[in-house]
């Protein structure tokens, strides 16, 4: 336990922090394994769809650095290699 009121205070700020991290975190997973999942099975136009909410998401969370930037910008990349490839097929 902390032993001063201020210290207590970021004990209470860090736990609620390290929650909505986890929350935003979850959402963008979601996101990300969703539009793979519709690449598989080959449904490019819902993955197109998909792929705008989880860019949304993931910027969101790059914004207020939940998530680097850097590894936001590679997946968006891959996936929408991805999307042109199988698109293509």
């Amino acid at each position: 336990m902390p032993n001063k009121t201020a210290a207590a205070k970021g004990l209470r700020q860090s736990i609620k922090n390290r929650e909505h991290n986890i929350r935003v975190k979850t959402n963008v997973k979601f996101h990300l394994s969703k539009v793979e999942q519709l690449i598989k099975d080959g449904k490019t136009k819902e993955a197109i769809e998909a792929l705008h909410a989880f860019q949304k998401a993931a910027d969101k969370a790059a914004k207020n650095k939940v998530i680097s930037p850097n590894k936001v910008n590679r997946k968006k990349s891959a996936l929408m290699k991805s999307i042109a490839k199988a698109s293509k097929k």
